[in-house]
């Protein structure tokens, strides 16, 4: 196994492993570790160049700073990708090696699954390392993150509704979901029991079709979603869906989904509002996965009361986020942005 360095400026730590013996190349990113241990996912995705990987699992170790900042967790930002896909090349030898290369780090970055990673697997990377969060319920842990996930993006939604739409019912309303993958499974089941006629979308069409066929949905392809008549568009896939390309071709008043990293640029928030949508910023919005699984890590242990509590505080958080906007005359993404750079220098004031 060789573990590499990489310096990225505003970066604490970056490294790069490779263990061709056991078929690993993955990337660890800690961004911050000012409010707690870098707590974040292990994805694994088939990125067709090791810049892409580099590039991706930095954004998303950000992101995952602000997400639990104003989420106020207890937790940093950190992520870890391996590069690789996930129904050809994973195995045990090389979840095993990735739960040796997180134990490199001794605790600074917390492991869970994420894109392309199952609960099983990282209770497999938990046999080389304690720095694992989000077990199996059976273990006494908080289990798969996707359905807090889901329901912290559905009451998001929600008070999008009412801010946008002046209402909070989802009677009638017509949301185009991309993705649908484990969370946008949990956040369809919320929308379809609300009353919300769904649009599908997946780059894997069975997927689509599978819960368009539970919840009587319509399926579009994965290239039409952005030109939906809707009222709100979920990315519930990849990040870096809104820029400039898709953004003028939306037709919704609302954006509001389960992805990290939406915007392929902060500036693509301020072109949402230029057009009148009204955007969720990503880092708040899907906050319940990471909220569900720092309750797992708390001295007194998992408690689901607990953890659903402090997930439906997710909308209070957004409503906040909406006013301040306002007040300081910036886009939702900025605000937030803003508010999550208070906490951590509050917090580095305080330490210091």
């Amino acid at each position: 196994m060789k573990i590499t360095e990489i310096p990225v400026e505003g970066y604490e730590k970056v490294v790069r492993c490779d263990d061709l013996a056991h078929g690993l190349t993955a990337f660890i990113s800690i961004h911050d570790t000012t409010l707690g241990p870098a707590l974040g996912g292990i994805r694994m995705w088939p990125y067709a160049l090791d810049k892409e990987a580099f590039t991706d699992v930095n954004r998303l170790a950000k992101g995952m700073t602000y997400k639990s900042a104003v989420a106020e967790t207890g937790f940093g930002g950190g992520k870890a990708v391996i590069i690789g896909n996930p129904q050809r090349d994973k195995s045990e030898q090389l979840l095993r090696a990735m739960g040796c290369f997180v134990e490199t780090l001794g605790g600074r970055y917390i492991a869970a699954e994420d894109v392309g990673m199952t609960v099983a697997d990282i209770t497999i990377v938990r046999q080389e390392t304690s720095y694992v969060a989000g077990l199996p319920r059976e273990m006494g842990a908080s289990g798969n993150p996707a359905p807090l996930t889901a329901l912290g993006v559905f009451l998001g939604m929600q008070t999008c509704l009412d801010k946008q739409l002046h209402t909070d019912r989802f009677a009638g309303v017509r949301v185009a979901v991309q993705g649908c993958g484990s969370v946008a499974s949990h956040l369809c089941g919320h929308l379809h029991a609300a009353g919300a006629k769904l649009i599908l979308t997946d780059v894997v069409p069975e997927k689509a079709r599978r819960l368009a066929e539970r919840y009587r949905a319509r399926v579009v392809a994965p290239e039409k979603i952005y030109q939906v008549a809707c009222d709100v568009y979920a990315p519930c896939a990849l990040g870096g869906t809104l820029n400039d390309i898709t953004i003028p071709q939306l037709k919704c008043a609302i954006v509001a989904g389960s992805a990290n990293n939406q915007c392929l640029a902060d500036e693509h928030s301020a072109l949402l509002q230029q057009r009148g949508i009204l955007y969720a910023p990503d880092f708040v919005i899907n906050a319940g996965g990471v909220i569900n699984i720092a309750v797992e890590r708390e001295p007194e242990g998992y408690r689901e009361a607990l953890a659903v509590a402090k997930v439906r505080h997710i909308a209070t958080v957004l409503r906040h986020i909406f006013d301040l906007a306002e007040r300081q005359h910036l886009d939702p993404h900025r605000a937030a942005l803003w508010l999550a750079k208070q906490k951590l220098a509050a917090a580095k004031k305080h330490r210091a």
